[in-house]
């Protein structure tokens, strides 16, 4: 390795300090009391999904939910808001990025209003690209590995675009939405997104061989790279993919990579183990994580405070990784 990731790893929170953490988890949005629930608890069943069942009803998902338009989009768009706002970065109130939001928060997609939503978006939505129908997915991989994750989760037959995107494979393994002016190498931004929808599809349908198979070769792209090196100099590819922002939408980082490897019922592998110590290194005196960043762009609402602040996001996804992690490696 060409530089270094060596931290000075944090001690391990006594157990009153992570019972601490645990109530502080579970007094937050319903979005994040039911995953805390069953990833972190083993609270039985039943008691999961009625915690679920609040998102449509309260917090973030209801307050998602009561943004939505008339004919089933938010902003007035697929990828783009109807009207750009005067705001630095990139828009994050249209349906795509809102759709993929109300899946990480855990909306139920036999709930009403989802299914409402879900039959509108495929009525009237239209992607900005040439008008295709929303649910046809675009061009670029990022977008419809995105769109076939979404699509999946809330039970529309997305199998077209999953057959585009394992057209769309690279001789590395991967995928890059940069293809189509020019590039050959794979990204681990666009590599992560289509491997989250091809994970959701094999959930939704039990996949083929062939979804098998694109999905371990992706796998293999982030793994040859130990999740966020490059292959040919050991470099670290991106600074930023060992900080850790929610939501994260189409980006990139090691922790969002790792609890993909977590919820695909992966064994841990030792390519892992650096990114996994970045994970670990990150934790507090008082056993949290803080929201390390946020990807800039007009949002309906913050999900979070500000970044430096404690993060009940980071510090449930990172809880659950390592508990995967320190229970299986």
């Amino acid at each position: 390795m060409t530089d270094s990731t060596e931290h000075i790893l944090p001690e391990v929170p006594a157990r009153d300090a992570v019972t601490s953490v645990l109530d502080w988890l579970l007094d937050g949005d319903p979005a994040i009391r039911w995953q805390v629930l069953r990833d972190l608890t083993g609270a039985p069943a039943g008691e999961v999904a009625a915690a679920r069942a609040r998102v449509e009803h309260d917090g973030w998902g209801a307050r998602l939910l009561a943004l939505e338009d008339a004919d089933g989009l938010w902003a007035g768009g697929a990828c783009f808001p109807a009207s750009r706002p005067d705001v630095p970065g990139q828009p994050w109130t249209p349906t795509m990025h809102t759709l993929q939001t109300l899946q990480l928060l855990g909306l139920d997609p036999a709930a009403e209003r989802a299914r409402r939503a879900i039959t509108l978006i495929g009525e009237n939505g239209r992607w900005e690209h040439a008008g295709q129908r929303y649910f046809d997915g675009e061009v670029e991989p990022c977008i419809n590995g995105r769109t076939v994750e979404t699509g999946a989760y809330f039970g529309v037959d997305v199998a077209p675009i999953v057959e585009r995107l394992l057209t769309e494979r690279l001789a590395d393994g991967g995928w890059n939405c940069a293809v189509e002016r020019g590039s050959v190498r794979s990204s681990f931004d666009t590599t992560i997104n289509v491997l989250d929808g091809l994970l959701e599809f094999e959930r939704a349908t039990g996949g083929s061989a062939d979804v098998r198979a694109a999905r371990r070769s992706g796998e293999e792209y982030l793994l040859e790279r130990g999740l966020f090196r490059r292959k040919s100099t050991g470099q670290v590819a991106v600074p930023a993919y060992l900080e850790f922002a929610f939501p994260y939408y189409w980006h990139y980082d090691v922790l969002r990579a790792l609890d993909y490897f977590r919820g695909s019922g992966a064994d841990p592998d030792p390519r892992m183990a650096e990114a996994v110590a970045v994970v670990r290194s990150k934790r507090r005196p008082d056993g949290r994580w803080l929201l390390d960043s946020t990807h800039p762009g007009q949002v309906h609402f913050d999900l979070e405070d500000a970044a430096g602040a404690p993060s009940r996001w980071n510090t449930l996804r990172a809880l659950r990784v390592l508990a995967w992690w320190d229970e299986t490696a």
